[in-house]
């Protein structure tokens, strides 16, 4: 059974920090995209970040390059979003999803298997 498990959400003043983890499970870890997205209300999801295992390759949506780092590692089947100065506007549900045969900054649809989402909130 394919599983994808994040958490490390919670409430966070303006320019803090929180990590979120996704752990994987029921799948070839290394086949697959693992991507970080979010979702605000009345909002589109929308793309975080990405990695490639295989070869650690990367991927950031531009509201979020210099802020947030993700990281993986395979022997774990982890992937984690390091997220710093965090702006009220990067409050949402983040979601961890794996897709095979995918580009990096591929769109939601593209992925084939979520998680359940954690809650991140950002407090002014």
């Amino acid at each position: 059974e394919v599983q994808l498990q994040a958490s490390g959400g919670g409430l966070v003043q303006a320019g803090g920090s929180l990590r979120l983890s996704c752990a994987a499970s029921g799948f070839r870890f290394d086949d697959y995209v693992i991507g970080w997205f979010r979702q605000a209300p009345g909002k589109e999801r929308e793309e975080v970040s990405c990695i490639d295992p295989s070869d650690g390759s990367t991927y950031y949506g531009d509201s979020v390059k210099g802020r947030f780092t993700i990281s993986s590692e395979n022997a774990k089947k982890m992937v984690w979003l390091q997220m710093n100065s965090l702006k009220p506007e990067d409050t949402a549900v983040y979601y961890c999803a794996a897709g095979i045969g995918i580009r990096l900054g591929a769109p939601p649809l593209m992925y084939d298997y979520w998680g359940k989402g954690t809650l991140v909130t950002v407090s002014s």
